[in-house]
């Protein structure tokens, strides 16, 4: 059995084939690239990415990166191309074929059926001199010397260079279409950079648990108050719901340390008469930066000057806003 010190430098070595593949990829790129950039760039298309085999794969990969990044595109399987699903592809794609070696017979099969449709074919090999690279009309030479494992077999060093070119392509694409943080969030709305730019203050603080006292009623019942909303704190209104104040948890505790006597207190006598604000209509995000800013935990907010609730940072943490 090998020993750990074996093991990792197998692992070391396999790690470093690795990047060394993907470094070579550099000395490769030409003219050509910047030519199938601008092709992708100004089709009024799609691309088609196919493959079969651990390519396909790949495929799959590019093909969901280029759809987040503004590149409409699509996977269609080399194998079930042929049983129908070439009725995908129209007439303005450009189509890129994934192959190591260009040669297999699925390949060999489709590509004359691709030729036909007249769409421009790209070809993402490791052989120049292949089938697919011979029939194609532009060439993404993605070559490796061999595999990382010790019998040069799996797919390993070929995909993970495959992967990287087709990243390469899509990031090119994406400076090239200036793909914006905005432009990102409209493709990826679930997702927390999608909420920041999307996610406003009323989508998520809640209307009905908002925390409000006139400011002559007593301690007693701000006490109840704040503890029943559980925001840690709760809102100071005149009779028209304008806002007067703002007493938190922090008010109550500094009270209590001046005095225990709390009978003859009421809540004007503690509100905080400017406190943090912000509008409804405000993104989620900017709750946030101005709760970090102040050290707050949450803000009042307003429609106007009309109290509508509060946003509380536990709010703005479950949406994964931050």
């Amino acid at each position: 059995m090998n020993n750990n010190s074996t093991i990792i430098e197998n692992a070391k070595r396999i790690i470093l084939e690795e990047s060394q593949s993907i470094s070579n990829l550099s000395r490769y790129l030409d003219d050509t690239f910047a030519t199938i950039v601008k092709e992708i760039l100004t089709t009024k298309g799609r691309l088609v990415v196919t493959g079969i085999g651990k390519s396909a794969i790949i495929a799959t990969k590019i093909v969901a990166t280029m759809n987040s990044t503004g590149t409409p595109a699509l996977f269609m399987h080399a194998a079930e191309a042929i049983h129908g699903d070439l009725g995908m592809i129209q007439k303005d794609d450009i189509i890129l074929c994934i192959s190591k070696s260009g040669n297999t017979p699925e390949i060999k099969v489709l590509i004359p059926l691709l030729k036909r449709g007249g769409n421009k074919l790209i070809a993402m090999v490791s052989d120049k001199n292949s089938y697919l690279a011979e029939h194609s009309d532009y060439i993404l030479y993605a070559h490796v010397d061999r595999e990382a494992d010790i019998n040069n077999l799996a797919p390993t060093n070929s995909t993970t260079a495959q992967l990287v070119m087709g990243d390469t392509l899509a990031m090119c694409l994406l400076e090239q279409r200036k793909f914006s943080p905005q432009d990102f969030a409209k493709y990826h709305p679930g997702g927390a950079l999608g909420k920041r730019m999307y996610m406003h203050v009323d989508d998520i603080f809640v209307a009905d648990n908002a925390p409000k006292v006139y400011p002559n009623q007593p301690i007693s019942e701000v006490i109840i108050e704040i503890s029943s909303k559980r925001l840690g704190a709760t809102a100071v209104t005149d009779k028209d719901n304008q806002l007067l104040g703002i007493i938190t948890d922090g008010d109550l505790r500094r009270m209590l340390e001046k005095s225990t006597n709390i009978n003859d207190k009421k809540a004007e006598d503690i509100m905080s008469v400017n406190p943090k604000t912000i509008s409804r209509n405000e993104l989620a995000i900017k709750a946030f930066e101005q709760m970090e800013k102040n050290s707050i935990t949450q803000l009042v907010v307003t429609d106007g000057n009309k109290y509508l609730g509060l946003i509380h940072l536990h709010d703005l943490l479950k949406e994964g806003i931050v």
